[in-house]
């Protein structure tokens, strides 16, 4: 095997702080928009912004309309009727994305599926669909985050259920990524405590698995038309991946606890942005694909802070649920990685006998002061889902081939049964 030598990077254009969000009219105009629909979802919707952003267009001479019809952690259902909606009212010139990641990523669907042919089981990733590549140019996609943690707003990559088959995945592909990236940490003020940890734990779990995934070095060579997004760990996502922890291991706890603090906030919002710009070029691994089907077949579960109604296990909650275990697999492939995230993570932990317990029981110590469930028992599993976890969670393939160390379904099976509880 030829070992790989390049790697690659992209990021969009990145405008981060308190106030932001009053200057996308101007920003559109530079990208001669005149015709823009925002994204949203009723939630966002109720508090306002998504209207004041789509009426300070005005001034800069842009019709805006907002469709407000998103599912919190989308379905191909949802995508459709959100793409059905955008064919029947456009044609646009451009996309604004204001809410978390479900906002941010059916607004990826809706611009690709408004600009290429095709049917979006067409571009879902294999074994789920045939993984089609847009033909044509996307329009200009403006992200406005108003939750800290997805970070959608950096990737190439869009997550959606699938409901007959009961399974979360994804499209891929750079086309995907947004134009321009807002980041005003004025708009994540109102986030509950519950969406705060739970968003949290997905930048977290970003930053360690992008921090931890096999290097791009340890792939084989590949051709220029073979490059994916997702090309393993390397120095530049590195240096985003350890400034994320950083700012999570000063603020998280304080954000949880306290809506209001601004500071803490702030750092939220740069950990996460931070974190998108680092695994939305590294990738992510375990954890991530093991989440896709504890979120995908949940049965009765209904978190605190979000929406009432649907059962849900929200996406960063069910990063974090196998995480520990996860790392405690991985550890062997690239110890001192694990210890050094351990330690940007919670400088002031006592160092275990076992450095393979240390990054483990820094993210256990975390997800219990900020009231993450105890493992997937926790949000409704027992023993016998774990045979249907597992096959949701080969399905992600794409997802396990950045693990440092390689992924069998047995060792799929050990890691969702050692999470059944974690304390």
């Amino acid at each position: 095997m030829t070992s790989e030598t390049v790697f690659t990077y992209g990021a969009p254009q990145l405008k981060f702080g308190s106030g932001a969000a009053d200057e996308i009219g101007f920003d559109l105009a530079q990208f001669g928009a005149r015709r823009v629909l925002v994204v949203t979802d009723a939630g966002i919707a109720a508090t306002g912004g998504p209207r004041r952003i789509a009426d300070a267009m005005k001034a800069y001479g842009i019709e805006a309309a907002v469709f407000d019809g998103v599912r919190v952690e989308p379905t191909d259902a949802s995508m459709r009727e959100a793409v059905e909606h955008a064919r029947e009212t456009g044609p646009y010139d451009a996309y604004v994305a204001v809410g978390g990641g479900s906002s941010i990523d059916t607004a990826k669907a809706v611009n690709l599926l408004t600009t290429n042919e095709g049917d979006l089981a067409e571009y879902l990733n294999p074994p789920v669909g045939a993984g089609r590549a847009p033909e044509r140019p996307l329009l200009p996609l403006v992200a406005v985050p108003t939750t800290t943690g997805t970070g959608a707003e950096s990737t190439t990559v869009c997550v959606l259920d699938v409901l007959d088959l009961r399974v979360k995945t994804g499209i891929s592909h750079p086309r995907l990524r947004p134009a321009l990236a807002v980041v005003d940490p004025e708009l994540t003020m109102s986030q509950p405590p519950g969406v705060t940890a739970s968003a949290g734990m997905d930048i977290l779990c970003h930053a360690l698995e992008s921090y931890t995934a096999r290097p791009y070095d340890r792939y084989e060579r590949k051709r220029p038309e073979e490059r994916v997004p997702y090309c393993g760990a390397n120095p530049v996502s590195d240096m985003w991946a350890e400034k994320s922890l950083s700012l999570l291991s000063r603020s998280f706890r304080r954000a949880v606890a306290d809506g209001e603090d601004r500071e803490a906030r702030t750092d939220m919002a740069l950990a996460a942005t931070f974190a998108g710009l680092g695994f939305g070029n590294a990738g992510v691994h375990i954890p991530h694909a093991n989440a896709y089907p504890i979120a995908g077949q949940v049965r009765d579960f209904r978190p605190d802070g979000y929406p009432d109604g649907e059962a849900l296990v929200p996406h960063g909650m069910s990063v974090s649920l196998t995480a520990p275990e996860a790392f405690r697999f991985t550890f062997e492939a690239r110890p001192e990685r694990h210890v050094r995230a351990a330690e940007l993570l919670d400088p002031r932990m006592d160092r275990p006998d076992d450095p393979a317990e240390h990054l483990p029981l820094a993210v256990l110590r975390l997800m219990r002061d900020i009231g993450i469930p105890d493992g997937i028992g926790g949000v409704g599993y027992g023993e016998g889902d774990v045979p249907a976890l597992v096959e949701g969670a080969m399905k992600q393939r794409r997802l396990l081939a950045i693990s440092p160390r390689p992924v069998d379904e047995e060792a799929v099976a050990g890691i969702l049964t050692r999470s059944l509880r974690l304390w």
